[in-house]
């Protein structure tokens, strides 16, 4: 008797996140590609350098790099901040006034 073949899933979180982290890992790359992009443009035919067009070019993709970084991070935050808080390693932002050893904080004393 042939065994059901039970399909493969994957849930959409993870698998979003693994995605993003793919992208993030190869966003320098594409980065590298396409900052060297400029030295196979040939010379214009006039002899006139176009320095102006290429710096235009690399500040644009530049500015790209710089918007997919924040983009990817963006979406790679809670991923990372989940990962931190199952490890322990995420710091406590405030104190616990509940614990052991805590002092209560007391007003001055008004002078007379």
């Amino acid at each position: 008797m042939p065994r059901k073949a039970t399909p493969l899933f994957l849930a959409r979180r993870s698998y979003r996140r693994r995605r993003l982290m793919d992208a993030a890992r190869l966003l320098p790359l594409f980065g590298i590609v396409l900052i060297a992009l400029p030295a196979l443009w040939r010379p214009s035919a006039e002899g006139v350098p176009e320095a102006a067009r290429g710096l235009i070019y690399l500040f644009s993709v530049w500015a790209v790099l710089v918007g997919l970084a924040a983009a990817l991070a963006r979406g790679l935050a809670p991923a990372i901040d989940a990962e931190e808080e199952a490890e322990g390693s995420l710091p406590d932002l405030a104190p616990d006034p509940l614990a052991a050893g805590a002092r209560t904080a007391r007003p001055p004393p008004k002078e007379r």
